[in-house]
């Protein structure tokens, strides 16, 4: 029982830190990407010293690839949260996958009402493909570990 409430109280926390880090308004979530794309700049740079970076397009790619990641945590949470329960694994894999995509489109209708935010069509589907990711993937790991 503690083993579900901790794995639900996850699922959970980490639903309100993506819900908070989109609820930033535009100005203050550009600034944060445009910090973390910095850093990865130099450390790109660092490593591959004649390389040339266009900072807008890195900057789109990090923030895409933040929304696959946050979704695929999100995916990961889930199905390890429904997969310890003794219903059949097809019907939960199905529901944690369900739940990322729900999530992802009420995320996108919640940035609507954020000041310089839109909601988009394209992150839902990024964010439901990193879903599908750590949702498959985590059950793939389980798999793998309950047999002998």
């Amino acid at each position: 029982m503690k083993r579900k409430v901790f794995s639900w109280t996850l699922v959970i926390l980490w639903m309100a830190l993506i819900f908070y880090m989109s609820h930033q308004p535009a100005a203050k979530s550009s600034e944060l990407s445009s910090g973390i794309t910095v850093i990865i700049s130099d450390i790109i740079q660092k490593v591959v010293t004649d390389i040339k970076l266009n900072q807008d397009s890195l900057s789109h790619i990090i923030r895409k690839s933040a929304h696959f990641l946050e979704y695929m945590v999100l995916g990961v949470l889930v199905v390890n949260s429904l997969l310890d329960t003794d219903k059949p694994k097809p019907r939960l894999i199905f529901l944690a996958i369900l739940m990322c995509i729900l999530y992802a489109i009420s995320d996108e209708i919640h940035q609507i009402f954020v000041p310089g935010r839109s909601g988009q069509v394209s992150d839902v589907l990024i964010d439901s493909l990193g879903g599908l990711a750590g949702v498959l993937g985590m059950s793939v790991i389980r798999g793998r570990l309950s047999k002998p």
